[in-house]
């Protein structure tokens, strides 16, 4: 078995032939690896993309799973943009929208935080290690990453997958406020779901908590996001990027760790109807 690529939050190995992800307990927030590590965090990314690799009823790229944290999947070659679909009005979503995104609205939409989108957007942006950029399908096609079939190809089919994906995690009690899929082309040329899908590729909040017009309790890295803002760590990322550089991670509160362990488990269990 070969290393490949060690990611942010996975490994990945060769395998025969085949991919190898085995997902580690690490965990990043605004492109900064942390230096703790979340008990279990692994084990619920590799548990989710299997649930939804099984859920959503589409051509994807896992074989089997042969460990509680390691996933063998078939190689793709892979699109080189993230497929962004947006369902509630937040993040850089409601950061950029009065720049950028109102033309993908009606004219007459009134935006509030956390407030539900009258329909689903798609929201791609490119693919790095460093800073993931948002796309529009003009730029997309000008650049040779899609085609402009492709591109509507992928819009059409991420907006299906998020809208089952919402069905399914309502029922659970959540609501995915929004989603990235990856996808790639498999040895046939076919455009299939690939990557994975767990808590560090959406946006989860809980149902009954929710309230249009406030910052929404996530359960989701969110929570660890949230956290690096109080202390300030956030506001020293920004001032170090004019620089082009990066800081070191801070030590995570362990209260932080141990609740965002709480969550994941919890919003896994909630919405697959299994225990961990």
């Amino acid at each position: 078995m070969k290393l490949l690529r060690k990611g942010k939050v996975k490994d990945i190995y060769e395998q025969d032939g085949d991919i190898l992800f085995q997902f580690s307990d690490r965990v990043s927030a605004f492109d900064v690896k942390m230096a703790t590590p979340i008990p279990r965090k692994g084990e619920v990314l590799c548990r989710f993309g299997e649930f939804w690799f099984n859920a959503l009823g589409t051509p994807h790229h896992m074989i089997k799973v042969v460990d509680k944290d390691r996933m063998l999947v078939k190689r793709l070659s892979m699109v080189p943009i993230e497929c962004v679909v947006r369902g509630y009005f937040y993040g850089s979503f409601a950061d950029r929208y009065k720049d950028h995104l109102s033309k993908s609205l009606p004219a007459d939409f009134h935006p509030v935080l956390a407030g539900r989108l009258p329909r689903p957007v798609f929201d791609p942006t490119t693919k790095s290690e460093e800073h993931d950029l948002p796309i529009d399908k003009e730029q997309a096609v000008a650049m040779g990453l899609v085609s402009a079939s492709d591109y509507d190809y992928l819009e059409k089919t991420s907006i299906a997958l998020y809208e089952k994906m919402s069905m399914i995690a309502e029922k659970g009690g959540f609501i995915i406020a929004d989603v990235k899929f990856e996808f790639g082309r498999d040895e046939s040329g076919r455009i299939v779901l690939g990557d994975s899908l767990g808590p560090d590729e959406y946006r989860l909040w809980i149902k009954t908590d929710w309230q249009p017009g406030k910052i929404q309790d996530a359960y989701d890295k969110q929570h660890l996001r949230d956290w690096l803002i109080r202390t300030g760590f956030k506001e020293e990322i920004d001032r170090l990027a004019n620089e082009g550089k990066k800081p070191e991670p801070p030590a995570v509160d362990p209260e932080i760790v141990s609740e965002l362990s709480r969550r994941y488990i919890l919003a896994y269990e909630r919405i697959s109807g299994e225990k961990l």
